[in-house]
């Protein structure tokens, strides 16, 4: 089932959705300041390429201030914008029977993009 989640969330627009997360991450990677944000959002982009064999995890024992910091700027840099476009997504989605898996989807990226520091991709 993941397997076929996996092919049908490719053809109708994840591998789109992943290929802006790896255009996103290397404009943030030409400056240095903007190399860990590229970072993130490379791992948003494996999220989005295969959703339905991964999870979102947080970090344990991990120390908060660096992440929280981060995750604040990332918010003002561009994370409201690709949250509230996975919001609207998952949304239209979840209006159907056949989008409700894909609009889980959704809302986990939304989840994820909102604040992708301090969690891990498993």
């Amino acid at each position: 089932m993941k397997l076929l989640g996996n092919i049908l969330w490719l053809i109708f627009g994840g591998l789109a959705i992943a290929l802006e997360y790896c255009a996103m991450a290397l404009t943030f990677c030409a400056t240095i300041i903007g190399i860990p944000f590229g970072f993130q959002l490379l791992k948003m982009a494996l999220l989005a390429l295969l959703p339905f064999s991964q999870k979102p995890v947080y970090k344990e024992n991990e120390p908060g201030c660096i992440n929280i910091t981060f995750n604040i700027i990332w918010m003002f840099t561009g994370g409201l914008i690709v949250s509230f476009t996975h919001l609207l997504f998952g949304i239209l989605l979840g209006i159907t029977i056949i989008g409700i898996p894909f609009a889980k989807q959704h809302f986990k990226l939304m989840k994820l993009a909102f604040a992708p520091f301090g969690i891990n991709v498993v």
